[in-house]
């Protein structure tokens, strides 16, 4: 879904914690347990917003 390379260098706009690809839905993960964040992927573009993440379940 998202290139390698341009994966190692995004990180979460709240915590900047390295993100890692979500295997159940187009979404980015937060790698942070504390933050959990999940940003949605929309069209092969990650909505680094974080007023549009949500919490990991």
């Amino acid at each position: 879904m998202i290139e390698p390379s341009l994966l190692e260098i995004l990180a979460c706009p709240k915590c900047h914690a390295p993100l890692r690809e979500d295997e159940a839905a187009p979404a980015l993960a937060c790698t942070n347990s504390e933050c959990a964040l999940v940003y949605p992927v929309r069209d092969g573009i990650p909505v680094l917003l974080i007023d549009e993440a949500t919490k990991a379940a």
